[in-house]
């Protein structure tokens, strides 16, 4: 072999050779963003805010576009104070209890008159107690004969017996009051309680209540809300804008699954104007024929993340779909988190460039929020498809140029995939920009689910979304849970007609009755 040849076949491997280490190269860049990203999820504060945020791309032409709509905005009211230490007096709708300290007889001997003054106040706390209650049944007895209306007559002539009605129970022969099954619902679904806890609760106050019983409770429960849930899902439909969204919920006895596999809790938020209904359904699938059910008279408007399973539903239906850029921006705040922390205190990564610009998408949406549909569509127009334009222009330049695979690649083909969703929330006034109300419904089931972890039967899941629905519908329409699940459970059992069942929905009970007491530690929400 010649010295030609040799030099051009150790050429040959040295380039092999190079494109395997650079391979590697980025294999090990890969992992190391994993394994960065992952610690900071298990370890860090699930925040997306970062240490690194600088206002990217602040022309002067933004900053005074929007001062020009903070000046057309309505006067904000005053801020609500932040309550502390030094806040004094409470609401004045909580009951109050006068408490008298007096003076002794020998103290007050020769005074010429004596007087109160209120010299502080305290909030008291008054613990929870169970109570039997024994119902006692009036009964009269009628000879035979005897002329009585409300006596049925008899078949032989003989006496007759005539009882006073007893109250009707949504689950018959039941040991719990409304009281107590109110209770349950509302400790485990709206406080995230489990039920092992309320059973230690319970037993503290005395009673020996077993977990089994309760769940059996909601799970037959589930069947007497089920009228109101599809007259609820009926009205939600018939509405022109819907969010979705879904998250994971373990079920140990799902047929055909295992305990570990993922099955799925589904959540619809919307409805016509001043009629929002919050729905959560369970399904052991993640199919596009869940949401094809659920959105099935629906032909409106409906944003949700890119999940390709509402595509389906979407194109049959004529329905438009609309995109999230929270999803969107998390993906970014991620990359710039697996980043390491050397970037976030030196130059700006790519990452933090897209964050930048999605942060002025942002900013319009946050000066605009007091006005109109018709101004916010327009300002949406001057303002936002400018700046979508601008960056969708620079995605497409600068995704070549980052690594196959990293988090900030996959931020950017996500962004370039979604686009015509992304950008959808432009076509209209009333759209949001995100799919916040959703995920802020879905919430409480989430940090529920830590407490309680799973549910032992697909049955006891759907009872759980029908729980979680019924509550979180009462909260969007500004009724207290707790009052208006105890509305529910007492008319509920006498619901025999179409108009007894609209009138359960929350938009229609008395408002002074299901009222929503806005909290004193507050914060102002």
């Amino acid at each position: 072999m010649d010295a030609a040849r040799l030099r051009q076949l150790l050429a040959q491997q040295e380039a092999e050779f190079a494109a395997v280490l650079k391979q590697r190269d980025h294999h090990i860049q890969l992992l190391e963003e994993m394994l960065r990203l992952a610690k900071i999820q298990r370890f860090s504060a699930q925040s997306e805010k970062l240490p690194f945020q600088i206002d990217l791309f602040d022309e002067a032409e933004l900053a005074t576009a929007l001062e020009d709509i903070a000046g057309r905005l309505p006067e904000a009211e005053p801020a609500r104070p932040r309550p502390s230490q030094r806040q004094r007096g409470f609401p004045p709708g909580l009951k109050r209890q006068r408490v008298e300290l007096l003076l002794g007889d020998a103290e007050k001997a020769g005074a010429t008159r004596t007087f109160f003054t209120k010299v502080k106040e305290e909030l008291d706390y008054i613990p929870a107690q169970l109570v039997v209650l024994e119902y006692w049944q009036e009964k009269a007895v009628f000879a035979a004969g005897a002329s009585q209306d409300p006596a049925p007559a008899t078949a032989d002539g003989g006496p007759t017996l005539v009882a006073a009605a007893r109250p009707p129970h949504p689950l018959g022969k039941c040991h719990a009051s409304l009281n107590l099954l109110t209770q349950v619902i509302i400790a485990k679904y709206a406080d995230g309680l489990p039920l092992y806890r309320l059973e230690g609760i319970f037993k503290r106050h005395g009673a020996e209540l077993s977990r089994s019983s309760m769940a059996h409770w909601i799970i037959r429960l589930e069947d007497s809300f089920k009228p109101l849930l599809n007259l609820l899902r009926e009205t939600q439909n018939s509405g022109a804008y819907l969010q979705g969204d879904e998250t994971r919920i373990q079920v140990l006895k799902e047929d055909g699954k295992t305990a570990q596999a993922d099955k799925w809790m589904w959540v619809v938020r919307g409805g016509p104007p001043n009629q929002v209904a919050v729905l959560f359904e369970y399904d052991p699938s993640r199919a596009g024929s869940v949401p094809e059910r659920l959105l099935m008279d629906f032909h409106g408007i409906f944003q949700a993340d890119g999940y390709s399973g509402y595509a389906a539903v979407c194109r049959n239906n004529a329905i438009t779909r609309i995109g999230c850029w929270d999803h969107a921006r998390r993906k970014f705040v991620e990359a710039v988190k697996a980043a390491g922390g050397k970037q976030a205190r030196g130059k700006p990564t790519l990452a933090d460039i897209a964050l930048g610009m999605i942060r002025r998408l942002y900013r319009i949406e946050d000066n605009i929020k007091g006005l109109d549909t018709a101004e916010k569509y327009r300002l949406r127009q001057q303002l936002s498809v400018p700046l979508l334009n601008e960056l969708k222009t620079w995605l497409e330049t600068q995704v070549g140029k980052v690594m196959k695979g990293g988090l900030t690649r996959k931020a950017m083909e996500y962004c370039l995939n979604q686009w015509e969703y992304l950008s959808g929330y432009c076509q209209r006034g009333d759209l949001h920009i995100s799919n916040v109300l959703a995920e802020n419904a879905i919430r409480p089931f989430a940090v529920g689910r830590k407490a309680w972890l799973f549910a032992d039967t697909p049955h006891g899941a759907r009872a759980s979304a029908a729980c979680y629905s019924l509550i979180e519908t009462a909260k969007a329409n500004g009724l207290e849970p707790y009052a208006y699940i105890r509305y529910l459970l007492e008319h509920i059992a006498q619901a025999d007609t179409l108009e007894k069942w609209e009138a359960l929905l929350p938009w229609n009970v008395p408002l002074e009755k299901c009222a929503k007491k806005v909290p004193f530690f507050d914060k102002g929400k």
